[in-house]
This record gives structure tokens, C-alpha cells and sequence, in this order.
């Protein structure tokens, strides 16, 4: 249920010190895969390399994170990805303005397409990012081979002209 008395969220890029921040969002908010992959989405370190790589914009509720989500332009195209919004709070627009955020940062770069990719068996996906303009490029690839994943999956590539 969502808190009525809570105000809209406050979008900002993030800081080496909201890594663990963004560790437990993209946790937490990614616990819906446990049903294929025995393991966390991702570690501190692994937050940390994408710093060096892109920004993650990160939303605030009362100076509480809610959300994130990771975009790093590269030339014409982007990529976005963890897109990670606190369980409690999904379902208020947070997600939206977290696509938003990292497109406009995007196409202000100078990229022309953003693309992403999602893991098929989460069947929720595709028509979140449909809503969004995001088209199945009909490319997939093999989920990474070091992760402990319980039930066969790949990836899907999506795309987006910005």
C-alpha cells in the first residue's frame, strides 16, 4: 500500500557513498528473481564498477532512497539497466521517473538509442518496457555463465530510439 503522506520522490545522480544504498535496492527490489537465480543481483563491488563506467540516478523519499536505476552512454547508443525500486513503494511512478531521468541524461549525451536487456523468464517485463516505447530487438544472449541460476534462461535485448 502505498504512504499518501509521503512526497513525490527527489531524483539525483549518486555517489561512491550511496553504494550500499543502491546494493540494497537492487536487491530487494530483484528478490522476485529468486525463483531462477540463487544469488543476489549484485555486491558492493559490483556497484562500484559501474561508477567508474556510468551514473546511477537514485531516487529519494524524505531523504530515504526508493529507487534507481543505471545508464552509461556509449557513443549514439545507451545502455540502462538495475532498474530497482524499493518493494514498498513500486506501482507509484517511481520506475517512470527513473526511465525518464536516465533517458533524457542519455539523449543530452548525444545518444540516439537506448537499449536494455531482461532475463526471459520474467514474464512481467516486456510490457512495462512496451508501455515505455521499448522494442524486443529479437536479440538474445546466455545469462552469465558465473551466475547460479536454478532454471535454464537467457536474455532479451530491448531498444529504444531517444
Amino acid at each position: 500500500m502505498i504512504n499518501p503522506d509521503l512526497k513525490p520522490a527527489r531524483l539525483r545522480i549518486a555517489n561512491d557513498a550511496d553504494a550500499e544504498d543502491i546494493v540494497r535496492l537492487i536487491n530487494s527490489a530483484f528478490a522476485v528473481e529468486r525463483f531462477f537465480l540463487d544469488q543476489d543481483r549484485i555486491d558492493i563491488q559490483g556497484v562500484r564498477e559501474y561508477f567508474g563506467m556510468g551514473v546511477f540516478f537514485l531516487a529519494e523519499e524524505k531523504a530515504a532512497p526508493v529507487g534507481c536505476v543505471y545508464v552509461e552512454p556509449r557513443g549514439e547508443r545507451a545502455y540502462l539497466g538495475l532498474l530497482a525500486v524499493d518493494p514498498s513503494r513500486q506501482g507509484a511512478g517511481i520506475g517512470r521517473m527513473l526511465m525518464d531521468a536516465g533517458e533524457e541524461y542519455c539523449r543530452a549525451a548525444g545518444c540516439s538509442f537506448i537499449d536494455l536487456r531482461i532475463v526471459n523468464l520474467r514474464t512481467d517485463l516486456p510490457g512495462f518496457y512496451r508501455k515505455l516505447g521499448y522494442t524486443e530487438t529479437g536479440t538474445t544472449a546466455p545469462f552469465p555463465a558465473e551466475a547460479r541460476v536454478k532454471r535454464p534462461c537467457h536474455l532479451v535485448d530491448l531498444s529504444k530510439r531517444l
